[in-house]
């Protein structure tokens, strides 16, 4: 159920491999979302800091200078004459990334953008019920990138629960979410990177995943998996600090 870049090694393929695009989702409206940030890999990401965005650690080649990513934000359609766009200058991938879980990164902007940060969660009290995911990536299986943004909701999936799906699931480090008995929503092909969120106690918006990866999209059966970012919140904001 990941969105994955479409040029970087995605999570999601045709052949079960993870796919990067809001299946099942609507359209969201302007504004709902002003943290949502576009890459130009082909990946999504939410604004962590007002010149930072955090994305998946399988959307970048690497830490180091980097000044090839573009940031499309502000905007639900991607071809808004209003769509701010910003130029990166560093990228952090996740320490120790291979392949398989510290699915987080993070890029410096050259310049802030005056958009509403998403704050992340530090402890795993929001990791239940149902969460929020959006992004630009494929509407189906296969399908092709949006210029719209579109969101879904999609239950919690308890780790035993997935672990019947995936049996290389890191507990502790992924979570998953999606409508087991049916399928039909999920994230795709595009959508890697792409924060999955929810409401804390204050009514506030608080990123709780990370669009990692996923067999397919929306099978029934196969739940999308997402980096669990309380797990990694105090690594993200060392990293951020130091960026």
């Amino acid at each position: 159920m990941s969105l994955q870049p479409v040029s970087a090694a995605s999570a999601y393929s045709d052949s079960g491999s993870p796919s990067t695009r809001v299946v099942g989702g609507t359209k969201a409206e302007q504004g709902e979302f002003p943290f949502m940030v576009r890459l130009s890999m082909g990946c999504g990401g939410s604004l962590y800091a007002k010149d930072i965005v955090l994305t998946a650690a399988h959307c970048v080649d690497g830490s180091g200078d980097n000044t090839s990513i573009t940031a499309t934000a502000g905007v639900v359609d991607l071809e808004s004459p209003d769509a701010v766009k910003v130029k990166s200058t560093k990228v952090l991938q996740a320490p120790g990334y291979d392949g398989n879980g510290k699915d987080w990164a993070l890029i410096k902007l050259e310049k802030p953008i005056d958009l509403p940060t998403l704050k992340t969660a530090d402890s795993d009290a929001f990791n239940k019920d149902e969460f929020t995911v959006a992004g630009w990536g494929a509407d189906k299986e296969g399908g092709e990138q949006q210029q719209h943004l579109l969101k879904a909701n999609v239950p919690f999936v308890d780790d035993a629960t997935c672990k019947k799906a995936y049996s290389n699931l890191i507990e502790g480090e992924e979570l998953c979410a999606g409508i087991l008995d049916t399928g039909g929503v999920d994230t795709c092909q595009g959508d890697s990177g792409g924060p999955m969120f929810r409401k804390d106690d204050s009514d506030q918006w608080i990123q709780v995943g990370i669009v990692s990866w996923g067999e397919g999209c929306a099978r029934p059966g196969k739940p999308g998996v997402y980096t669990e970012v309380s797990h990694f919140a105090a690594d993200i904001a060392k990293a951020a600090s130091e960026l």
